[in-house]
């Protein structure tokens, strides 16, 4: 959900200020609502915002963080080179993502559920359901985790790991920024 994450990292870190962003202004006017009913205007901020090229200067952010988004961008690299572009050296990202199960079990299981039972419910509920036909196909052709974990180290993360949730639906993704200043001066 918009602004979901930067109130989760709000509420579990009371000491920080938090910028979120989204590309859709309507999104935004839902996260600020969210905000601001729970009192938490003083210390989170949402912009208007384009992930592949975000308005801040270079060392501005300890950590940035995005949730089930990243497979939507049209350009992940480059997306990932920018958010580590504004994190200061010893930072981390953290990325939130849904991933095709490998475990043939569950594969079966999340198969059926994105090409047959989502898809019927968004036709009975939804005034959108092709919304949901682009979920399911974007969770089905984003990248296999060792796939990505090598993304984040082409866009210059070190110290990669990935944590597997909800049985391997939903991956966790952190890199460092640690050690790339020695890179870049090189």
């Amino acid at each position: 959900g918009t602004a979901d994450l930067a109130i989760e990292a709000a509420n579990g870190h009371p000491g920080i200020h938090v910028i979120g962003i989204d590309f859709v202004k309507e999104m935004l006017a839902v996260g600020r609502q969210k905000i601001a009913g729970r009192g938490l205007f003083d210390r989170i901020r949402l912009v208007q915002a384009d992930a592949m090229t975000l308005p801040f200067p270079d060392r501005s952010f300890d950590a940035a963080g995005i949730a089930f988004g990243i497979r939507n961008m049209p350009d992940r690299l480059q997306a990932l080179r920018e958010m580590r572009r504004v994190i200061v050296p010893g930072g981390q990202i953290f990325v939130l993502e849904m991933n095709f199960p490998r475990h043939r079990f569950w594969q079966g299981f999340f198969d059926l559920y994105l090409n047959r039972l989502l898809p019927g419910v968004a036709r009975l509920f939804s005034g959108n359901p092709a919304a949901y036909h682009y979920l399911a196909d974007s969770i089905l052709h984003f990248h296999s985790p060792q796939a990505f974990l090598r993304t984040m180290g082409e866009a210059g993360f070190r110290d990669m790991e990935r944590y597997s949730l909800t049985f391997g639906i939903t991956s966790l993704y952190i890199g460092s920024t640690a050690g790339i200043e020695e890179i870049s001066r090189a």
